[in-house]
Order: structure tokens, then C-alpha cells, then sequence
């Protein structure tokens, strides 16, 4: 069977899970038997099957599996957010159609030789310090839950960081390929880009207000750097460094202060200031109220699970009862209706994508391509990790989104592109030589 006939099976097979899916949401919310499970299935198979016929024009020879992963998991996505907010579910489908024509695009235009973008790598670097940047201008910037991450347009909200993370992905691979031995031997003036990129982070960091996001930049950076280079001393370096800056800022700002605490002290026997009404009360009332309902929620999940639309997601009298549900705690409903077993599943799916990754990263024959690869691959692994680790307590929460599956259009989008710069790196790596 020929890769793209195993990716299009494999196609078939996430359009029956989502039938299913969808199904058990529907009954569970509608209280009836409808086959607009069924129509729903159709055009989301229609869908990723285009996304399909593009990829066996643009990229015969790419990784079959990585599409039909992508396709299941906005698929649990989409299901779950239409669980608890209808609204936002058909406003995420919009997203996808727009993502998938992105992805498309971005196959097409870059099926001849993607490695051109090397070319342009400094132009890249500066795009990503300007996305960066953007949040913190007045007038379009957006402050969400003490966290400076969004710009806004009119209605139209948007997260430049997450155009700025393939960016900086990009820059990182052309200029690491060019100077990698110099590196390795460790001179000096070479690694002034480098540190400009690690003192970018502390600044995303300052300006942003968010822990999350200053990691998983300069988590990337050292990831890359390993890889050019083989040298460990120079990823404990710059880890010692990237603490060091985080301890500061822990220090001097009140923000990251408050979710490092709550971190470490969610609950609380003695009432403690509450920022967000002034009034002394109970920490688990307050500041670590979404985090203890988080965990809360996946522990009533039990082993098995609720089931798909039997979460418990609002309380007696209609209120939400974890807010941002959809983008920041989608981790905890799924975990409440599929159980341990089932968001283990679903864990282990996202570390066969990075494996996969990983994979086409070993595979690729030139500088280039295995480090745009491998960067590609961590970043979405760490962004994994950075919100799993967030609501499970392991790390601090941040407000990252859950890549493919939390509401959110600059995320699916930017998601899409990194999917498609993968299939284009599988691609190269896997078509047959020429004699």
C-alpha cells in the first residue's frame, strides 16, 4: 500500500471515531437520536480529505500518520468544545476550514524546495521579534487572565506568539546550520544572535507577564542549539541563565509572583488576599479557584470516565464552573469524560506525533532540514507539556493552548503550518534519489 493510500485509510478511520464521538455528545446534550452526528462526520472527512488530495499532489512520498493525527485531534477538539459551548464549537470549525486552507497553501507554495526559506532566515528573526512585540502596544494589545498574549483587530482577537514560535523556529534552523562548527568550538561573537534571542525571552517575559511563553521560546532555542551543536554545557548554560532571569522576574513581578504561588499553595486554611475582589478569602476561592476545579474535575473522571457529554461542566444554578473551559482547561473535561485511560490515550497520540516528528527529523539529509525538524517537534512537544504539566501541577499554569485541541484560532492555524512544514521535510527525506 502506498503512503498516501495508507494516509487516506487512516482518514477513514478518524471519520468513524468522530461520527461516534460526535454521536455520544449530541445524545448526551440533546436527549435525542440524530444523524447530524453523521453529516457532521461527512464534513469533517470532506474536509481533511481535500487537505489529503493536496498532500498527494505536493508531498507523495511524506509521513502518512501525521495528517490523520492531526485530523483526530481537532476532531476531540471540536467535539468536546461543542460540549460545552455550541457556539464556540461552530466558530472553531471556521478556524479549522481557514487552518486546513493554510496548510494547503502553504504545501503548495513550498513544494518545489522549502529549504529557500534559509534565504530569508534573518528577515524571519525580525518578524518573530515584531509578533512578539505586538501585544504590548497600546491600542491593539489585550490583557486575558493578567497575561499580555493577544492583539486585537474589532471583534477579531489574535496571538501573534504563536506565528513568532515558527518563526524563530525557521531563523534558529538557518543560522544554526551556517555557523554550527564555529559554535561547537565554542567562539564568543558567535553566539550574539543567540543571546539576543535568550535576553528576547525575558523581555516576552516582562511584557507578556507569562512564564509559559518566555519557556517555551528559549526551550526551543536550546533544544536547537543541542542539536547543532552536541554540546550539553551550552544547553546547561543557557538553562542556568533562563533560571536565573525567571528568578528575577519572580521577584519583581506580581503576576508570575501569583502563579508561581499558587503553584506551590493552591489551598489555604487561613483566609489570604484576594486581588481580584479585595477582600480577604480562602486561596481556593480566589486566585487558585480554576486550578482546583481543574484537578477536581480529572479526579472525578475516575478510571473510566464519565463519557463524552457527561461532564459536569457548570454548577447548579448554570454557571460555568471552570471559566476558559475551552481554551486553557480543555485537558480537564477530557480527562473527566474519558477517564485515565482514555486522556492516556489521547497523551500517547501526542507523543506518537512527536515521535513521528522526531522520526522525519533524524531522516532529513541536510542541516537545515533536520534542525527546522527537530524544532518543529520539540515546540509542539514542550507546548504539550507546558499545559499538561500546568493543570496537573508539575510546572506552573500558563495560559498556552493545548495544540490541535483548545478553542482558539492563531493556535490551530499555527499548528496547521507547522504540520505542513513537516509533510514538506518528510517529503525531501523519503522521495526517491535520482541516479
Amino acid at each position: 500500500m502506498s503512503l498516501r493510500n495508507r494516509e487516506l485509510l487512516n482518514l477513514v478511520v478518524v471519520g468513524a471515531l468522530t461520527a461516534l464521538g460526535f454521536a455520544s455528545v449530541y445524545i448526551a446534550r440533546q436527549s435525542v437520536v440524530s444523524t447530524a452526528s453523521l453529516s457532521y462526520a461527512a464534513f469533517f472527512f470532506a474536509l481533511y480529505l481535500v487537505a489529503h488530495l493536496v498532500a498527494r499532489y505536493a508531498v507523495p512520498y511524506a509521513d502518512p500518520y501525521l495528517l490523520p493525527m492531526a485530523a483526530l485531534l481537532t476532531a476531540i477538539g471540536l467535539t468536546e468544545i461543542y460540549r460545552i459551548r455550541p457556539g464556540d464549537a461552530f466558530r472553531q470549525a471556521v478556524w479549522i476550514i481557514i487552518a486546513v486552507a493554510v496548510f494547503a497553501g502553504t504545501l503548495w507554495a513550498l513544494r518545489r524546495d522549502y529549504r529557500r526559506l534559509e534565504s530569508y532566515k534573518y528577515i524571519f528573526g525580525l518578524t518573530a521579534i515584531g509578533l512578539l512585540i505586538l501585544p504590548a502596544l497600546p491600542g491593539i494589545g489585550t490583557t486575558v487572565n493578567g497575561a499580555r498574549l493577544w492583539i486585537h483587530f474589532g471583534s477579531l482577537q489574535f496571538q501573534p506568539g504563536e506565528i513568532a514560535k515558527l518563526c524563530l523556529i525557521v531563523f534558529l534552523a538557518g543560522y544554526l546550520r551556517e555557523k554550527r562548527e564555529v559554535l561547537a568550538q565554542g567562539r564568543l561573537k558567535d553566539f550574539g544572535p543567540l543571546l539576543l534571542i535568550w535576553g528576547g525571552a525575558m523581555l516576552v517575559l516582562v511584557e507578556t507577564n507569562d512564564l509559559g511563553s518566555a519557556l517555551l521560546y528559549f526551550g526551543i532555542f536550546l533544544a536547537m542549539l543541542y542539536v547543532a551543536t552536541g554540546r550539553l554545557l551550552f544547553t546547561g548554560i543557557g538553562l542556568a541563565l533562563f533560571l536565573a532571569g525567571s528568578y528575577f522576574v519572580y521577584t519583581q513581578v506580581a503576576h508570575v509572583h501569583e502563579r508561581v504561588t499558587i503553584w506551590l499553595h493552591p489551598w489555604t486554611d487561613q483566609k489570604v488576599y484576594c486581588a481580584l475582589t479585595g477582600h480577604m478569602a480562602l486561596r481556593q476561592d480566589c486566585g487558585s479557584y480554576q486550578l482546583v476545579k481543574s484537578l477536581y474535575s480529572i479526579a472525578s473522571g475516575g478510571f473510566g470516565g464519565t463519557g463524552l457529554g457527561k461532564e459536569t461542566i457548570e454548577t447548579t444554578q448554570g454557571h460555568p464552573l471552570i471559566p476558559s473551559l475551552n481554551t486553557d482547561f480543555i485537558y480537564s473535561a477530557l480527562a473527566q469524560g474519558l477517564g485515565l485511560i482514555g486522556i492516556s490515550a489521547l497523551i500517547l497520540l501526542f507523543m506518537v506525533f512527536v515521535l513521528r516528528g522526531m522520526r522525519i527529523a533524524l531522516l532529513a539529509d541536510d542541516g537545515f532540514s533536520k534542525l527546522a525538524g527537530a524544532g518543529l517537534t520539540f515546540g509542539f512537544a514542550l507546548q504539550t507539556f507546558i499545559i499538561v504539566g500546568g493543570i496537573l501541577r508539575i510546572i506552573p499554569l500558563t495560559g498556552i493552548t493545548f495544540p490541535f485541541v483548545s478553542y482558539g484560532g492563531s493556535s490551530v492555524v499555527a499548528n496547521f503550518v507547522l504540520l505542513a512544514g513537516l509533510l514538506l521535510i518528510s517529503n525531501r527525506a523519503n522521495a526517491p534519489r535520482e541516479a
